[in-house]
């Protein structure tokens, strides 16, 4: 027997039938075959209307508000049965696949030089794409236009046309021969970038881009960086251009270096040159990165916190008090190997300390995180404690800084930000925030509110027990130790080892020179790798330079920073560690965090 419409939805409901639940079903009645046949009279294929009229007139009348119910709930069931599959099935896809440049994490290579047991320029983490040792053709091309430019800007020229070289021009027109005709005219572009403008030459020596950089003032120039460009290009010297670069490089592989600024850029070799450049004027007149902040330290700042000179008293004590009170700190990694930075917000109030103290000690962090980075790796995580926080705790000046110098001075620096347990009350303050940002930088802000949470980015044996987590450390400022900066006293060591640096620049100069005038194949494999070697040997040699040119930090007495350059982000508790039993001076304040710090 045929079944009405009623019964055939009640049969594919998810729902029990009417019996089944105890309630007397609605009886349909069945219809009589004789009525479903439309008569002859009634029935006209040329008129619609007589189509209706018996359709109408023959359909069985069932219950329409039981059939009509089930069948919405079905399709309400089915409709959010597939909305949750689709969430799961995205959210498992896409999670954590991304890097800084939003590509997926299954285009990353894993390297580990296996000639070291150590190895102070690579981890065994994977390498994301545009970084040193995952680039495409393409991205390895627009890195040798960007050395091309800055070379030209800090007035190297290539080895054979300079007098004395030890390279001779036949030399490097044999290793050009090797290469195709297509390679050859490659190089040549790249070596003559400037050289259509070499009439047009800055009064100082230094050379012009062959695009005029200004292009880029109206929309990509927030901080002013092109006319910091000029002026710098008008007024500067380019070897001490150069020597601000080398100081800057430091530990890095030079061109991981330039790739920050390349990636930074999206691959504009004119942007990235203008923000390097720019960078290197802001390094050393502005904030006198390596020539104060490093060179001195916290143990300057104790000499200053002594001074009779009210103001250089009141710096030296700001910024020993943002230590002591542990305002931020490094320690640890998270899951990508990347070094974590707490930042306490409850224990900044606005006016405590002086702008340029809060200066000097957000720049004294950065330097130092950097020095422990090791290539892939080269962001830090950054977790900014709000607990207890409190409007009195809102200051926009530092946070204002910290914006411009993560985006300008310091490109592709920042991996993560946590925003850590934050109150309602910053919710307004957050959307003015946002508007400062660069939309790539805001897009690395996360908000957490529990330790689940941070369990996303930190695995919980490595989360300190301050956020909830289960490592037993916290942090305890050690004082500056008196002698531990004797060596920066020594000269001849310092200059011994400066010179020998100086060789070694210059020689990875020339390499540089060679790589690009080569092309592809075995010769240009070649030169790649002695560049590598000549990278690492500026390496070890940073770090036996580094006592007589850096000041010594609360990480190298804890034994974070060891004195070979190697970094445990896990070093026993102070006064626990074999080569690093350091006491506190006797003369130093025992500072604590005070009741009225946790508001």
């Amino acid at each position: 027997m045929r079944r009405c419409a009623c019964q055939r939805l009640f049969s594919r409901s998810v729902f029990p039938s009417p019996t089944q639940r105890g309630v007397q079903p609605a009886v349909c009645p069945s219809p009589n075959p004789h009525q479903l046949r439309p008569g002859p009279s009634s029935y006209s294929p040329s008129d619609p209307s007589s189509r209706r009229r018996n359709f109408h007139s023959t359909r069985p009348r069932a219950q329409p508000l039981q059939a009509s119910s089930s069948a919405y709930v079905l399709v309400l069931g089915i409709a959010c049965g597939s909305a949750l599959l689709f969430e799961y099935i995205v959210r498992n896809n896409f999670r954590g696949a991304r890097d800084n440049d939003g590509t997926d994490t299954e285009h990353r290579v894993s390297h580990k030089p296996a000639q070291h047991t150590y190895d102070y320029f690579y981890t065994d983490m994977p390498i994301p794409p545009g970084h040193l040792g995952n680039l495409t053709p393409d991205q390895e091309a627009k890195l040798q236009d960007l050395w091309t430019a800055t070379l030209r800007v800090f007035g190297v020229e290539e080895p054979h046309h300079v007098s004395g070289t030890d390279t001779p021009l036949a030399e490097e027109e044999s290793t050009v021969a090797e290469v195709d005709g297509k390679d050859k005219k490659k190089s040549k572009r790249r070596l003559g970038v400037f050289k259509r403008h070499d009439k047009k030459d800055s009064s100082n020596g230094s050379a012009t881009p062959t695009k005029d950089p200004s292009r880029h003032a109206d929309s990509d120039d927030k901080y002013g960086q092109v006319k910091d460009f000029h002026e710098i290009l008008a007024t500067q010297d380019p070897e001490l251009l150069r020597a601000t670069f080398w100081s800057m490089v430091k530990a890095d592989h030079p061109d991981a270096l330039l790739l920050r600024f390349l990636r930074a850029r999206k691959w504009d070799v004119d942007k990235a040159l203008v923000m390097l450049i720019s960078t290197m004027r802001w390094r050393s007149q502005e904030q006198h990165v390596d020539d104060d902040v490093v060179l001195r330290g916290e143990g300057g700042a104790l000499e200053d916190s002594k001074s009779s000179d009210p103001a250089v008293k009141r710096e030296g004590d700001d910024f020993l008090a943002q230590l002591r009170l542990g305002k931020s700190f490094l320690h640890g990694t998270d899951k990508e190997g990347r070094p974590l930075c707490f930042v306490r917000v409850r224990l900044h109030r606005g006016g405590e300390q002086t702008e340029r103290a809060l200066e000097r000690y957000t720049v004294y962090v950065i330097e130092t995180a950097r020095l422990a980075l090791r290539p892939p790796v080269e962001t830090a995580c950054i977790i900014f404690d709000m607990s207890h926080f409190t409007m009195a705790n809102m200051d926009y000046t530092p946070v204002k800084f910290m914006i411009k110098i993560f985006e300008a001075n310091y490109p592709e620096s920042l991996g993560a930000v946590l925003v850590h347990k934050a109150p309602w009350i910053f919710q307004g303050i957050w959307k003015i925030i946002r508007g400062w940002l660069d939309p790539v930088v805001a897009g690395k802000v996360h908000f957490t509110s529990d330790v689940t949470d941070l369990e996303k980015f930190i695995p919980k044996s490595q989360i300190i027990k301050e956020l909830d987590g289960d490592e037993d450390w916290e942090y305890k400022y050690v004082e500056p130790v008196p002698g531990e900066n004797d060596a920066m006293k020594e000269e001849g060591p310092r200059k011994e080892l400066e010179a020998a640096r100086d060789v070694e620049v210059r020689e990875y100069e020339k390499k540089t020179f060679e790589w690009l005038a080569t092309g592809t194949g075995a010769e240009a494999d070649k030169i790649k790798e002695d560049r590598n070697s000549r990278a690492r040997q500026l390496n070890e040699n940073y770090w036996k330079l580094d006592k007589y040119v850096r000041a010594r930090t609360y990480y190298d007495r804890t034994g974070m920073i060891l004195p070979d350059g190697k970094i445990n982000f896990y070093p026993p508790p102070p006064g626990k560690a074999e080569t690093h039993n350091l006491a506190p001076t006797s003369n130093a304040p025992n500072v604590e965090t005070s009741a009225d710090d946790l508001d």
